[in-house]
């Protein structure tokens, strides 16, 4: 089990990723906390955690491993990863409700894009982690339920449990997809925060942003009305996400939003229900994520 477990530590630093032992059979660190540091050796300098504490070095890694039989966690943030995690249900007595991989697919859908095909690991649970690498200079932390239900990420601050690593549960093992792909620019812009807005803008300035928002209202619209076959989804997605920082800073009433695009939705060919399910998704998020202005009109 050991010589299992280094040659998985080993395989994923030969890949670039930053790598350090969790304990046997768990998920949970096994280096020293802040409260028990001694500030010696690698923390001569002040405590350094998990994070600062991977690494790609074999040298370290066959050290480490040679003391115990420690499961293996790769530092998302320091590997330039970004690690979809579909989970599953914890109530299991319900066939019916929707695992992390399903709502995730269905995300794909209403996009208009297929789900990625990358490096992927089955976990203990039996749910999945999806690998990204990241742009160099993007620095995206970890989410949970940003994208939808049992569906988190782990980049900089997170970690998962590497292939090969066993639990009580059983063993993570790779699925397919050898080569880790780039993270999607649809998935990022889901992912990456809205720049942060001034509180408190003038009067002025709250006017010519109304104005503006009745102008993209009207755009998003049209171009919802006119989407093509196969884009439609995309497009009302799309539209919807770009107008819900409108209804967050005041600027648009939320119902004037939802009516105007499902108007378009259904005028492009899509069923009232496909309309509703894509624009609640979308516009709950764009709301979540975009600041309300402090003052108004």
């Amino acid at each position: 089990m050991s010589e299992q477990l280094l040659n998985a530590a080993l395989n994923a630093a030969e890949r670039g990723w930053h790598v350090f032992p969790l304990r046997p059979g768990s998920k949970q660190p096994a280096l020293h906390g802040e409260k028990y540091c001694t500030r010696t050796g690698e923390c001569a300098g002040g405590h350094l955690k998990w994070e600062q504490r991977a690494t790609t070095d074999p040298d370290r890694i066959r050290a480490a491993w040679s003391r115990a039989p420690f499961n293996v966690g790769i530092a998302t943030g320091p590997s330039g990863l970004l690690v979809v995690d579909l989970d599953t249900p914890k109530d299991k007595s319900s066939s019916d409700a929707p695992d992390g991989a399903a709502t995730f697919r269905a995300l794909c859908e209403r996009t208009g894009h297929a789900v990625p095909d990358t490096y992927r690991v089955r976990t203990a649970s039996g749910g999945e982690h999806l690998y990204f690498t990241t742009p160099d200079g993007l620095r995206l932390t970890n989410t949970a339920r940003t994208i939808g239900e049992l569906v988190d990420t782990r980049a900089w601050g997170g970690y998962v449990v590497a292939a090969g690593s066993i639990l009580p549960a059983g063993q993570h093992e790779a699925l397919c997809g050898s080569v880790t792909a780039p993270l999607p620019s649809w998935l990022q812009s889901v992912l990456q925060p809205a720049p942060k807005r001034s509180q408190a803008p003038s009067v002025a300035i709250v006017w010519q942003s109304r104005r503006y928002a009745d102008v993209a209202l009207a755009n998003e619209t049209r171009n919802v009305a006119t989407a093509q076959p196969g884009a439609r989804e995309g497009t009302l997605f799309r539209a919807a996400r770009a107008l819900g920082r409108f209804v967050a800073w005041g600027d648009l009433p939320r119902h004037v939003v939802e009516q105007a695009l499902q108007e378009g939705g259904e005028a492009a060919g899509l069923s009232a229900a496909e309309c509703r399910s894509t624009l609640r998704s979308a516009l709950n998020w764009s709301i979540a994520h975009n600041s309300r202005r402090g003052a108004t009109a």
